[in-house]
């Protein structure tokens, strides 16, 4: 059966995590494709800043691995993440029932709503968002259930997805390793992607926190399109070409100039 080249980029990415490095000759085994196909893919994949080509195969660029180690990932674009925290508070009433996934952007939001005087529900798949949050009385925290793997902070998988049928989200805020006009949210653990997909599936409403530096670039998987983005929160104004097609799909565009 024919593999689709987007299919053969996310088995790619899977093994990368798993191993970190690959060889060309390997993944020819393990996909059953040529390796001049293989050769191309890598080329693309180098393009689009997903791994570094090296003699005869890959490695995975450090961005990229294991979600970066969390702690390095939580330092990065500190203060922009704090300024899109901020924002995002805006969208958050007295007595909602909110949902957090388990990036480093929501974490720092997590963080800014620990702090507020307001009564909420929290649904998290965040091992570190839940401990944020656990200390302030007036919020109730909810974990996602499943597998967590190592040197990871989020639940990953849908084996624990059930909660969300138990409880009514009003906004779910999310992060993502990459945001495009073409592609929405993407991101690179397929595992992390399934369970953000079942997320959205039952929240009224998605607003995505995003990073100026990630707005422009795709990772391996999409786990929203813009159809199912009610809004981004990011620190930068973004170009008049992608504001015009987030516009035509009536996603509200917020900056730290907008206030």
């Amino acid at each position: 059966m024919k593999m689709f080249a987007s299919e053969r980029k996310n088995i790619i990415m899977q093994i990368l995590h798993e191993q970190e490095r690959i060889t060309v000759k390997d993944l020819a085994k393990e996909i059953g494709v040529s390796e001049a196909t293989l050769r191309t893919d890598l080329s693309k994949m180098e393009m689009e800043g997903l791994l570094t080509r090296t003699h005869g195969g890959a490695v995975l660029n450090d961005e990229n691995n294991n979600e970066m180690s969390f702690s390095a990932r939580e330092k990065k674009n500190k203060h922009e993440k704090m300024q899109i925290a901020k924002l995002a508070s805006e969208f958050v009433k007295e007595k909602q029932c909110i949902l957090l996934d388990a990036s480093s952007t929501v974490l720092e939001f997590a963080r800014y709503l620990k702090d507020q005087p307001i009564r909420l529900t929290v649904v998290t798949s965040g091992l570190q968002t839940a401990l944020e949050l656990k200390d302030n009385p007036d919020i109730t925290v909810i974990l996602i259930g499943g597998m967590v793997t190592k040197g990871s902070t989020s639940i990953e998988g849908t084996l624990g997805v059930s909660i969300l049928d138990t409880v009514n989200i009003d906004v779910f805020f999310t992060s993502a390793n990459g945001f495009s006009a073409e592609s929405g949210l993407t991101d690179f653990n397929l595992y992390e992607i399934s369970l953000k997909k079942e997320m959205i599936k039952r929240s009224k409403k998605v607003i995505a926190l995003v990073d100026s530096t990630k707005i422009g670039s795709n990772s391996s998987a999409v786990f929203a399109d813009l159809n199912q983005i009610d809004a981004l929160i990011t620190d930068q104004s973004i170009n008049d070409e992608t504001l015009k097609v987030l516009t035509k799909h009536d996603i509200d565009v917020i900056t730290p100039l907008d206030n």
